[in-house]
This record gives structure tokens, C-alpha cells and sequence, in this order.
């Protein structure tokens, strides 16, 4: 939890249910607050917050997780690893804030915020019910199957940035493990979040 993270709705503690949002490399937490707002408008009883990433981006402006300057498939599962207790110790503080566990907890990430946040499922501990990851990826392909995480993978068809096919390719790995997953390519959709995305996020998590 940090004090640059922007709390979108604040419902009374203990809370129904938290909403956590988690923003792009070289992005800034107030770039998701629209979307922050559509759930919150849609569940006034839940917190919403739009989390901040703690590293400035050092491919210019905004805040990163971790460098992707020279990443390769190689390198990144490790720069992932490395910011990981970082991204765990953010969930759990505004989980003890708002009153709620993980079984309440919902994780929203686009970009390499879904890219934390998929990986989350793949730690010991239960951090969320669910994950919606927009315009994600796993660092590598899922190896457990999250017994009490659903996955949701949103992804433009269009993507030239993270390919659609990250998406297609960890569900079907997914189903394959038993884990409960699903996912939708959304045509004439490049790396980013329009009208139909939103509104899907929005009927997965109220």
C-alpha cells in the first residue's frame, strides 16, 4: 500500500469487497481510474483502488514493477520474482484496510500489472477469488492450477504490443491443469481498453 495509490471508493470497513487495479509499465495509476469508476459506481459497497507501481519507469515517465529495458523470455520470470513480495505485501495492506481476505478480493491488471497479477496465482498463498487480466500474459505458462483463483483473460485481437495469443495459449494450459479459467479476444482491439472490455470487467466482478 502506498500513498500515491488513489482510492477510488471508499465503502464503510469491514467492506463487501475490494477492487484492486494495477496499471502498465511507464503508466500511472490515474490512467485506470475510469474504469475504477464504472465498478465503483456498479458496487457501491466495495473499496476500489487503483494501485500505483513503487519503481519509477526507467524508460521514461511513470512507474514499472520491473525494467522491461533488455528483457528477454529468460530474464523476465526472475525480474518478476524480484518484485513479487513487493506486489504481495501491496494486496495484503489494503486487504487489512478495507477488512476483507482473499476470498473477497479481486485483482485487475493491465499489462504488466496483469502480468503481476496472473503470477500471483501462481504463489502458495491465495491472494484473490479472481483475476482479470487485460492485454496480459503469464512470464512463463502457468504450472499450478489456483484452486481458489478464477482467471479471467480479456485481449485485443490487435495486440501488437502483448500478442493475443499469450491469452489463448495460458487458457488452454489452464483448463488443462483444472483451474478455472476463461477467455475473450475482442476484434479491432489493439493494447488497450475500450467500451467492451470495461463493460465485461464490469459483468465479471459485480
Amino acid at each position: 500500500m502506498s500513498d500515491h495509490d488513489i482510492i477510488v471508493q471508499q465503502a464503510s470497513a469491514p467492506a463487501a469487497r475490494l477492487i484492486l487495479l494495477f496499471h502498465g509499465v511507464g503508466s500511472r495509476p490515474e490512467d485506470l481510474v475510469p474504469l475504477g469508476r464504472i465498478l465503483a459506481d456498479a458496487d457501491p459497497a466495495a473499496w476500489v483502488v487503483s494501485v500505483r507501481s513503487p519503481d519509477p519507469c526507467d524508460l521514461g515517465s511513470g512507474w514499472q514493477w520491473f525494467s522491461v529495458r533488455g528483457v528477454t523470455e529468460d530474464s523476465r520470470p526472475a525480474r518478476i520474482a524480484k518484485a513479487m513480495p513487493l506486489f504481495v505485501r501491496s494486496v495484503r495492506d489494503w486487504q487489512a484496510r478495507a477488512g476483507v481476505d482473499a476470498a473477497d478480493t479481486t485483482l485487475i491488471g493491465f499489462s504488466q500489472g496483469s502480468i503481476m497479477a496472473l503470477e500471483s496465482t501462481q504463489l502458495p498463498e491465495t491472494l484473490s477469488a479472481r483475476v482479470i487480466s487485460i492485454a496480459g500474459r503469464f512470464a512463463s505458462p502457468p504450472r499450478v492450477a489456483p484452486t481458489a483463483t478464477q482467471v479471467h483473460l480479456l485481449h485485443g485481437e490487435q495486440d501488437t504490443v502483448i500478442d493475443p495469443r499469450y491469452s489463448l495459449r495460458a487458457a488452454e494450459t489452464m483448463q488443462a491443469l483444472g483451474a478455472g479459467v476463461t477467455v475473450e479476444i475482442f476484434p479491432n482491439l489493439g493494447h488497450g481498453v475500450d467500451a467492451r472490455v470495461a463493460g465485461r470487467v464490469k459483468a465479471l466482478v459485480v
